[in-house]
């Protein structure tokens, strides 16, 4: 759908907002600046749906909700979408206290191989929001 096309107060500006939030721009720019024909329609799916009707909600807290995608990226092996959450985790107020938490608590449920990738993923965001706060 066209910008032209959306209404304002639109589920997807909303989700937009949310998105940018929780992502970061720099991450959202970057997917949508490479949309094409062919992946523009999923752009505007997990805009409008996934942020804008889901994380949007008042029902939980941004860092349950960080907690919950966590756990759902480990359990699918989702690796790279993984990483990008564990950015998005800390963006949304979780320490790594609670992201290595959620990793023990995935490898009982999830398990033992899934939560020892977790942890090579969550260490290194962890190091590179470290480096970050030392500059």
């Amino acid at each position: 759908m066209s910008d032209s096309q959306r209404q304002p107060g639109d589920t997807y500006d909303a989700g937009m907002v949310v998105r940018r939030e929780v992502l970061g721009s720099e991450h959202v720019d970057r997917s949508t600046n490479n949309s094409n024909e062919f992946t523009d329609e999923f752009q505007e799916m997990i805009t409008r749906y996934a942020w804008g009707t889901v994380w949007t909600r008042d029902g939980l807290p941004r860092t349950t909700r960080s907690a919950i995608t966590l756990t759902a990226m480990i359990a699918g092996g989702y690796w790279e979408e993984l990483e990008m959450h564990v950015h998005a985790a800390l963006r949304n107020g979780m320490t790594a206290e609670e992201i290595k938490e959620v990793f023990l608590q995935c490898a009982i449920y999830c398990s033992v191989p899934a939560a020892n990738v977790a942890f090579k993923i969550g260490k290194k965001v962890l190091d590179e929001y470290a480096a970050e706060e030392t500059n």
